[in-house]
């Protein structure tokens, strides 16, 4: 119950903590995933892109 506990006092009790937390959280998450699934876009396409091409057909 400590951990609890100590998660509600620092971050939930008081509003002006809890909605920046939030807020902060939903960035980081956004940030993470859109890395995560543009580095495995990257990964499954490789070899088609334009960045993988360019060089054949720019001079």
């Amino acid at each position: 119950m400590s951990l609890a506990n100590t998660f509600y006092n620092t971050i939930v009790k008081r509003n002006s903590v809890f909605v920046p937390t939030i807020f902060a959280g939903a960035f980081a998450f956004g940030v993470g995933f859109d890395v995560a699934i543009t580095a495995f876009w990257d990964n499954w396409n490789k070899g088609k892109q334009w960045k993988d091409i360019r060089e054949k057909y720019v001079q």
